[in-house]
């Protein structure tokens, strides 16, 4: 999973007191890396500076509002936003302003600018760290919050994908892909993290994110009350899962609390079904013996899936020159996992190596099971050949001529 810091999309803006660029350079992913004055409306610039915490400061009524950064980083610095697009020189304000926050000092400035130029719906972390000289952390502490965000946002997606108390190796392929366009933006001091998730590509995974949050501060509350793990069950059906509860643990764990917030994009507007505005949702370590519970009790609950598997084959092994082995595929359809491991008899075994030899995956039935992550398929049954065109034959050959290792013996390690 690639998250992409917004220093590097916004390589295109000026630096405070350069020269503002002639063109606009093209930024990852082919969005340009700076917004463009005629496509901005005058009402999200101006609820992304609110947004940030920058101050109104009166201005023409009617006509346009005066705004200036928080804190100390102020310096002068002010912008001038229309009230609408009506107004005569609203474009050349816009680009006024544009230009002002790119040379502004003040840090929530790059946050607006990323509002702008990729409508996105923030989501955003704070860990109570002990504090070092001037108000840092240690890199640790930083690492770790990084580290509690990336897996919060991967249960997020996974919960798109489907409910389920526990993922182990299922759907990650895709879920990864969800979070592909997510751009990360570290707060100073290193205690916070705001991550800035695309609307057009991952609204769904910020909406059941949010969902899945408050569900698990209820299901704790619930569980501290009643002593009860009731609704940690019944929350699985608003995305919480194990992976969920491992993620906001890493994010407490070694902190005095933590909080998660989360703001829509005000040029997508608030998603159906949830509310305008998201309070924090804030955890402690008071939180973590039922979250360890649940999780517990989420891989413990999570029962086998029955499955019909296509994959090559791409590892033997077996104990001597006959009887039971294990193959080792990768999976082409039937699971949304990369790879399975099968135990299969003499007769099954010997198919799958013929296989192999010529070029063609396989197809197995049986039950991928949760232990172990769904890593293993069991009761393997009806292995037989699957036809495939030429071309893809010939790229499977390959493969085989380029893993030399192919076939493993006994005392191989597992991996």
């Amino acid at each position: 999973m690639t998250h992409r810091s917004f220093d590097e999309h916004l390589h295109g803006f000026p630096q405070p007191g350069g020269p503002r660029p002639t063109a606009d350079p093209p930024g990852p992913w082919g969005v340009p890396a700076e917004p463009d004055p005629a496509q901005i409306d005058p009402a999200v610039l101006g609820a992304l500076l609110d947004r940030h915490g920058w101050r109104r400061r009166g201005g023409a009524a009617g006509r346009y509002t005066r705004w200036t950064p928080p804190g100390p980083a102020a310096g002068g610095t002010s912008l001038l936003v229309p009230e609408s697009r009506a107004f005569p020189d609203c474009e050349d304000l816009i680009g006024e302003a544009l230009t002002a926050l790119a040379r502004s000092a003040a840090p929530s400035a790059r946050d607006v600018l990323i509002g702008l130029t990729v409508p996105s719906d923030e989501i955003r972390w704070w860990r109570d760290s002990p504090q070092g000289p001037s108000g840092t952390v240690s890199w640790t502490a930083q690492e770790q919050l990084r580290s509690a965000a990336r897996q919060m946002l991967l249960a997020g997606a996974l919960a798109v994908r489907e409910r389920a108390g526990y993922y182990g190796a299922r759907h990650r392929r895709q879920a990864q892909a969800l979070l592909e366009g997510v751009l990360v933006g570290p707060a100073p001091g290193g205690r916070s993290l705001t991550a800035f998730v695309p609307v057009q590509t991952g609204r769904a995974v910020a909406v059941r994110l949010s969902h899945a949050l408050q569900a698990t501060r209820e299901a704790i509350d619930y569980q501290r009350a009643a002593g009860g793990m009731e609704a940690f069950d019944t929350a699985v059906a608003a995305g919480v899962s194990r992976e969920l509860t491992e993620a906001v643990i890493a994010l407490v764990r070694g902190s005095e609390g933590a909080r998660i917030a989360l703001a829509w994009s005000p040029a997508a507007g608030v998603p159906q079904g949830c509310a305008a505005r998201m309070e924090p949702v804030e955890f402690s370590a008071g939180d973590l013996p039922a979250l360890r519970e649940a999780g517990a009790r989420y891989l413990q609950d999570e029962s086998s899936v029955p499955v019909r598997i296509t994959g090559t084959v791409v590892r033997m092994r077996r104990s001597g020159p006959s009887g039971r082995g294990t193959v080792r595929l990768r999976v082409l359809a039937g699971a949304e996992v990369p790879h399975v491991r099968v135990a299969l008899d003499e007769d099954s075994y010997r198919t799958a190596g013929h296989a192999h030899l010529v070029g063609l995956p396989i197809r197995v039935a049986g039950r991928l099971e949760s232990r172990g992550g769904f890593r293993r398929l069991t009761d393997a049954s009806g292995v037989t050949p699957v036809a495939v065109d030429e071309a893809e034959r010939d790229r499977l050959m390959k493969s085989l001529q380029a893993n030399l290792d192919f076939f493993g013996d006994a005392t191989d390690e597992e991996d």
